[in-house]
């Protein structure tokens, strides 16, 4: 009766329960260590994801902001491959209609986390109304499956998808 304690007023004994055994602390953690584990894994796939998605949806901005630009300053802009990572932006400030120009600040961008496929022919070209002289896509090379990882570069529209089977299916 050494883990018992007797109460006078009602008549019964009472078992001291005080503190959690070692197999109840180890099989605790065991499970804490498992759900770490999955998550992480969960964590690095939806990273990878995210950023094949955001350098998608960077080169997608940057082609509506030259589509905007040619507009707007009444120019033709280039945009041009610069290496498998990065590219820039050249707008045709003398007017001549030939890619010789410096490019604009901010570019060549950084380089990027995935390479990038020009599918198409180079430079892509922004003439004075906006349209697009040189169609085909543009592809994020990655493992993951983002929603988001091709661009679709049409005369008059500019698209983001998905690749299927090798080509980019417009969302």
């Amino acid at each position: 009766m050494q883990n018992e304690k007797f109460i006078p007023q009602r008549g019964i004994y009472r078992c001291k329960n005080n503190g959690v055994t070692l197999t109840e602390l180890l099989v605790v953690i065991a499970i804490v260590g498992i759900l770490v584990v999955a998550l992480g894994f969960s964590f690095q796939g939806w990273i990878g994801k995210y950023n094949v998605e955001a350098q998608t949806k960077q080169i997608y901005f940057d082609l509506m902001d030259a589509r905007a630009r040619a507009m707007q300053f009444n120019r033709i802009y280039y945009v041009q491959s610069v290496g498998a990572r990065s590219y820039s932006l050249i707008e045709d400030a003398n007017d001549n209609s030939i890619n010789d120009d410096l490019a604009i600040a901010g570019f060549p961008k950084p380089n990027f986390e995935y390479d990038i496929t020009w599918g198409g022919a180079m430079p892509i070209t922004f003439d004075k109304r906006g349209n697009i002289t040189n169609i085909g896509t543009i592809s994020i090379a990655s493992t993951s499956s983002p929603d988001y990882d091709c661009i679709v570069i049409e005369q008059t529209r500019i698209n983001m998808g998905q690749l299927s089977g090798g080509n980019c299916v417009a969302r």
